[in-house]
């Protein structure tokens, strides 16, 4: 049995998580913004489907992408060079909060609910939350075709989730990002579970202890909470003139 969280209770220790399903901490509290950070800051996410209880997890291994172990193959390396489209940080975060929320395929469903998008758009309100945009030129116009968002607290990048609407659209973004928090000096991203596709990217697991460990420095508030410039990725991969 895992502990059922009231308004007041704290986080159980993520050592207590359930081996199947790997992760599974708690469930119940709320998606406060305090309740939020804190989970974060020990390594614990929030992940469930509309209709079911709250639910946390924080799954052994973890999967984290450390910034400059970002595997870009030749395709997409050449895209970031040559490509026509336009980096922005934060200037459509409901937009790309909306997009990772539609389903996948046809018929499916999704666990970025209308509660969840409501209380990372508050995060966003307070500098936590943040989103990279990738934006195309099509018909005349400039269309967002794809993007991430996530958590920046002290070093450490919280992945939430990614769409492309345009063939390696998320890719772009993230390959921006990842060399956006080189300069900024982060240390990783977490990116919570295990998939082929971040494995391809770089991504790889180390033991959620290791990982927990490294929160106590990584996550540690250097400075406050910020917007982050607009255009502080716009030429981090572009010809110059």
């Amino acid at each position: 049995m895992i502990p059922w969280l009231t308004s007041a209770h704290r986080f159980p220790p993520v050592e207590t998580a359930l081996a199947e399903p790997n992760g599974l901490l708690a469930a119940g509290g709320d998606l406060t913004a305090g309740r939020l950070l804190a989970a974060y800051r020990q390594g614990i996410f929030p992940w469930f489907a509309p209709g079911e209880p709250l639910l946390w997890w924080s799954p052994d291994p973890r999967m984290v992408l450390f910034p400059n172990e970002l595997k870009l193959s030749r395709s997409l390396a050449r895209t970031l060079k040559n490509a026509d489209y336009q980096i922005r940080l934060d200037s459509a975060f409901a937009q790309v909060i909306a997009a990772c929320a539609e389903p996948r395929e046809a018929g499916g469903g999704t666990w970025i609910s209308a509660e969840m998008q409501v209380a990372y758009l508050r995060l966003h309100d307070l500098g936590y939350a943040h989103s990279v945009e990738t934006w195309s030129q099509e018909g005349g116009k400039s269309t967002l075709t794809g993007g991430l968002y996530g958590i920046a607290i002290g070093r450490v990048f919280y992945g939430e989730s990614m769409f492309s609407q345009r063939s390696d659209a998320s890719k772009i973004a993230l390959a921006h990002l990842c060399r956006l928090l080189e300069k900024r000096g982060f240390t990783v991203i977490d990116c919570q579970m295990n998939t082929s596709h971040l494995a391809s990217l770089g991504a790889r697991e180390i033991p959620r202890r290791e990982f927990v460990a490294g929160l106590a420095d990584w996550s540690a508030e250097h400075h406050v909470a910020e917007r982050w410039p607009r255009d502080a990725a716009q030429h981090l991969y572009r010809k110059q003139p």
